[in-house]
């Protein structure tokens, strides 16, 4: 199949699949789609080691990395702050209060010697100060897109990626972004409905893709949220989009790094089992409901943080929810929870990556089929 975004990126297929795993990532690109690995966690180390093996394991197939680039974020005034500097600007209430959660369902502090380094969460590296190495790691590998979620891609990206022949994307959940990205010299733009998992706003997938279509074109346009099979494929293509951008389907996959506790909830919740919040980054997120979410939204909560002290509150909080969440005799596994979108109601089994590609596609095949028959009976009929 060829559109805009499979002749710009050199593929096959026009699914674009973000994941934090590089095993995921790898395997959509070798089943003929574009893997996309969500960096923001990663050393440069980390991360010069994932797209090393990424690039071994698709042989010379193209692949892109995602990075959070939020316009405004602690700190911003003088470019980023110090880990130390961020820690001191946590109000001790926060933390208090959290600390009381965690007590109420059971879980367990961290083993001695392993707390305080916040690994998981609070490790996002989204200021220029910190996002510098890491954007130089990806522009000595052979990537053939990046992308710049959060906001619209700043000016030193644009230069950079296009003198290294690299495309942007930049993902939107309106259409004044939309065009706000397109302006600042995005080559491609995803339209992400708030059904979508992770940082999302509040338009359906179904308004938002012909609407940014509209206003951006010729800019192509990949429609994201909700999409996680063939028939979700041929609507995001008939709205106009030149491809989709998906990213919970790849949660419950065979190859899929996400912890088992998590996943299990995955596969038995429903459309109507998740909430944006922003109890984890500080910016609202789609992600599973759970008591977690519930407690951040009691009348005796305080109010999130703003990124990036958020995830580095809560941090340690989730390590040790994770740690403990398959064990019955606590709580954890009431409170444990990731991000995720309303699709999740579909993701009822564990699959292969290569399997889910080819799904949509044989799926979208179907669809095709259909609508050229209907086509054709419309053509005979007598008016």
């Amino acid at each position: 199949m060829r559109t805009a975004v499979t002749d710009l990126l050199g593929v096959d297929l026009p699914i674009l699949a973000f994941s934090h795993c590089r095993d995921v990532v790898a395997a959509v690109t070798n089943a003929g789609g574009f893997g996309v690995l969500g960096a923001v966690a990663h050393t440069p180390e980390q991360l010069d080691i994932d797209l090393r093996w990424i690039e071994e394991q698709t042989r010379g197939r193209p692949y892109g990395v995602d990075l959070l680039i939020p316009t405004h974020y602690a700190g911003e005034e003088t470019g980023g702050l110090d880990v130390s500097s961020l820690h001191d600007l946590i109000p001790d209430s926060h933390r208090r209060w959290l600390d009381d959660l965690l007590d109420r369902y059971g879980v367990p502090r961290l083993p001695a010697g392993d707390e305080g380094e916040v690994r998981e969460f609070g490790g996002m590296r989204i200021d220029p100060k910190s996002m510098a190495p890491l954007l130089d790691v990806a522009f000595d590998h052979r990537i053939g897109l990046i992308a710049s979620a959060l906001g619209p891609p700043p000016e030193h990206l644009i230069t950079r990626a296009r003198a290294a022949g690299v495309p942007v994307a930049a993902l939107a959940g309106s259409v004044e972004h939309a065009v706000h990205h397109r302006d600042a010299g995005a080559d491609m733009i995803v339209a992400q409905g708030t059904e979508a998992g992770g940082h999302t706003g509040q338009i359906a997938t179904m308004v938002l893709v012909p609407e940014v279509v509209d206003s951006v074109s010729p800019t192509p346009v990949l429609a994201a949220g909700g999409i996680a099979r063939g028939r979700q494929l041929a609507a995001g293509l008939a709205l106009g989009a030149e491809g989709v951008w998906c990213g919970s389907v790849w949660l419950t996959t065979e190859e899929a790094e996400t912890p088992p506790a998590v996943k299990e909830k995955y596969l038995r919740a429903g459309p109507g089992d998740t909430v944006r919040s922003r109890s984890i980054t500080g910016k609202p997120a789609r992600m599973l409901r759970t008591a977690w979410t519930d407690a951040w939204e009691a009348a005796d909560a305080p109010k999130p943080l703003m990124m990036p002290l958020q995830p580095i509150l809560v941090g340690d909080a989730m390590r040790r929810i994770n740690r403990v969440a398959h064990q019955p005799e606590t709580g954890a596994n009431e409170l444990v929870t990731y991000f995720v979108g309303q699709v999740v109601g579909s993701m009822r089994t564990v699959r292969p990556a290569a399997r889910v590609v080819l799904d949509m596609v044989a799926e979208l095949v179907d669809v095709l089929q259909r609508l050229e028959q209907l086509a054709a009976d419309e053509a005979v009929s007598p008016s």
